[in-house]
């Protein structure tokens, strides 16, 4: 495990993250005292989710009727007004 100062991974942050991807983990130090550790990530595990196949489902919500107004611009302007 190698130690790289806060410092040090301000100014050059890509050589440890070159490292820690080829299997290499890091503590990372401010005032001698350890305060992170930058480890490889599992191998296939994914960082973000992947989204969901398909598009958005909007299109299949009932449409829904105003009963108290003739269109969205007297609806809000309604609300505006209380």
């Amino acid at each position: 495990m190698k130690t790289i100062t806060v410092g040090q991974l301000r100014q050059n942050p890509t050589r440890m993250l070159a490292e820690v991807e080829a299997g290499e983990t890091y503590r990372v130090t401010r005032h001698d005292h350890e305060v992170a550790r930058v480890v490889p990530l599992a191998p296939g595990l994914p960082i973000v989710p992947r989204k969901r196949a398909g598009g958005s489902r909007l299109a299949q919500l009932p449409r829904h009727e105003l009963q108290t107004a003739r269109d969205i611009d007297e609806l809000l302007a309604d609300e505006r007004d209380r």
